[in-house]
């Protein structure tokens, strides 16, 4: 049976001794709520249900968030701890003053619902317009906040009975982007970028427009990783974890000779494009978006981000006559659904195949 006690504090505190079972106990403003959770719980353990939620009741959102920020997420790789921090912002702002155990499916959807009509402050910016978050940003914060869950729950063991983002519809996460190179727009970038200060701009732009690399994997890349008599690159640390070997042609095995002979190259850095020094005396990678949103913009190409490089490179890949096998081994896409995404064939591309087509079987 269990015991209710008066407290000191004039509320009524409901404590349940059960062989087999840990001490339960919780305090509520009056005797009858007291019996009434005694009896629910006395209940729940002889049917060998019962889950102790008082840890999800006093932990707050924000609460849970810095401990999942402080050992969650360093121990996911770099380039999903630089994303995952700015998402977690938006999730503390709306969550932060409830508890756990108060938040549910409804509470979800509706952040979900508030954030699909929130303008994208990065557009804002760049564009000058007040255009909303795109459905797929809401996702991503969505699984954050869906992994803080789950960790809550199978790790830490605090007494929540599911998971409320798993109850919810997610927002479509769209067609993607698939922006190209517009007529002449390459030229006037490759002009734009000769131009400025600093050689390692152009030299990443055209890098990535010839081997598909992304952002984090061309600055993170060592003199050691880039073999110019094989015509190669290594790549070991990538988005998917998938270790690569990218093929270089003619032209950037050029490009990479330049950037590997670089002459204001620190004999102490090993970095293929490398920055200034940090506070600590570290050369870090080189910081291009700066310089490299400055020039887009000045051109009147706001719209094209950096990552469509990556769309064009595949793009053009495809139109060569690549397999699809041949195109993710350099691109390292790990299924061909998503490396879909990047092959938008031009219609015009393929006005002359069609027509061989139909002339080859006119003939048979």
């Amino acid at each position: 049976m269990a015991t209710i006690i008066k407290t000191p504090s004039k509320t009524w505190k409901a404590v349940i001794r059960k062989r087999g079972w840990p001490t339960a106990s919780k305090s509520f403003r009056t005797k009858r709520d007291a019996e009434d959770w005694a009896r629910r719980a006395e209940d729940e353990m002889v049917r060998g249900v019962y889950i102790d939620r008082s840890r999800s009741e006093r932990m707050t959102f924000g609460d849970a968030l810095d401990r999942y920020l402080s050992e969650v997420l360093p121990t996911k790789k770099p380039s999903t701890q630089r994303s995952e921090r700015p998402r977690a912002e938006p999730l503390r702002e709306f969550f932060g003053p409830y508890s756990l155990a108060a938040i549910g499916p409804d509470l979800v959807a509706r952040y979900r619902d508030e954030r699909l009509t929130t303008p994208s402050q990065r557009v804002h910016r760049v564009a000058g317009t007040s255009t909303p978050l795109s459905p797929n940003t809401v996702r991503l914060e969505l699984a954050l906040l869906s992994h803080l869950f789950n960790t809550a729950i199978r790790e830490w063991r605090l007494g929540l009975l599911h998971n409320p983002v798993s109850s919810i519809r997610k927002p479509s996460p769209g067609e993607g982007r698939n922006r190209r190179l517009r007529p002449n727009e390459e030229n006037r970038l490759r002009a734009a970028l000769a131009a400025s200060s600093n050689p390692m701009l152009l030299w990443i732009f055209e890098v990535a427009l010839a081997t598909a690399m992304r952002s984090g994997e061309l600055t993170s890349l060592r003199l050691h990783q880039v073999d110019l008599n094989r015509r190669v690159v290594r790549l070991s640390v990538t988005k998917n974890s998938n270790a690569r070997t990218v093929p270089l042609n003619q032209h950037v095995t050029g490009v990479f000779r330049e950037a590997l002979a670089n002459p204001v190259r620190p004999d102490d850095c090993d970095l293929v494009f490398f920055g200034e020094p940090g506070r600590d005396g570290v050369r870090k990678p080189y910081a291009f978006t700066k310089a490299w949103n400055e020039i887009k913009l000045k051109l009147g190409s706001a719209d094209l981000h950096f990552h469509d490089l990556r769309h064009e490179a595949v793009s053009r890949l495809v139109e060569a006559g690549f397999s699809d096998q041949e195109v993710s081994s350099i691109s390292g896409h790990k299924s061909m659904q998503m490396l879909k995404r990047y092959t938008h064939l031009r219609a015009e591309d393929l006005v002359d195949r069609l027509d061989g087509l139909q002339q080859q079987s006119s003939r048979q």
